[in-house]
């Protein structure tokens, strides 16, 4: 059976990335698409592009391909490079013509046909898509109680939005998964010690209620923290 397979932010966690997929066993039937964020942080990001390449899956931007991009792009032109941290400059160097074209072509989001839209970190309730702002789409944490917008940790999003579409995104890491009636938060943390983790649904099939989603989750627990995120995950 044709399965719809959407996987968390990797990072650069190639070994991990690489345990899930056996894990998943994926088939040319599946489609597989992935949250954003491959790069950066982790040990392995080039490895990473070459994986999802091969795979044929598709991948929608994060936050840090818009940052290795905007490093990319001042160098070509000879401006200043924005500031950026160790494992984004090295990619600078490493990262050739077909990892460039491929971070270039990556989507803000990717409507699935099982009614999915993916997006790396959310989206404004009350807003219609097309009034989306670009860059919340890859920043986007939390909604305050009047409806502000914000890229700090808060009320998530996902627990104020109305669908359909229903949203499946990353960015916001978290110890267990973001489980709201109407958006799926798959960032568990991976690089910073936590796992990664897929949704799997036959295709088609209705999104189970949060209180049974975790039956349509696959995880891999990290190697080990390869970056340190700066406090504990948190919990919800």
């Amino acid at each position: 059976m044709a399965r719809t397979i959407v996987i968390g932010d990797v990072h650069g966690c190639a070994a991990e990335l690489d345990k899930l997929l056996a894990k998943l066993a994926p088939s040319g039937d599946d489609t597989v698409t992935f949250v954003g964020d491959l790069v950066a942080r982790g040990p392995d990001s080039r490895k990473v592009l070459r994986m999802v390449r091969k795979l044929g899956a598709r991948v929608v931007r994060g936050n840090h391909e818009e940052r290795l991009l905007g490093g990319h792009a001042a160098r070509r032109a000879g401006a200043p490079p924005p500031k950026l941290g160790k494992t984004h400059q090295a990619l600078l160097e490493e990262l050739d013509d077909e990892d460039w074209a491929m971070l270039e072509a990556l989507p803000l989001s990717i409507d699935l046909p099982d009614g999915l839209r993916i997006v790396h970190a959310g989206v404004v309730p009350g807003v219609s898509f097309e009034a989306q702002d670009p860059y919340l789409l890859t920043h986007l944490r939390s909604i305050a109680d009047d409806g502000t917008p914000s890229v700090k940790w808060g009320t998530p999003w996902g627990a104020r939005y109305t669908g359909p579409p229903h949203v499946v995104f990353g960015h916001n890491a978290r110890k267990h998964p973001q489980l709201h009636p109407d958006a799926t938060g798959l960032d568990t943390g991976c690089v910073y010690g936590g796992a990664l983790t897929a949704l799997v649904l036959a295709r088609g099939a209705p999104m189970p209620p949060p209180a049974t989603r975790r039956d349509v989750l696959v995880s891999v627990t990290a190697k080990k923290a390869y970056s340190d995120y700066g406090q504990p995950l948190l919990e919800d």
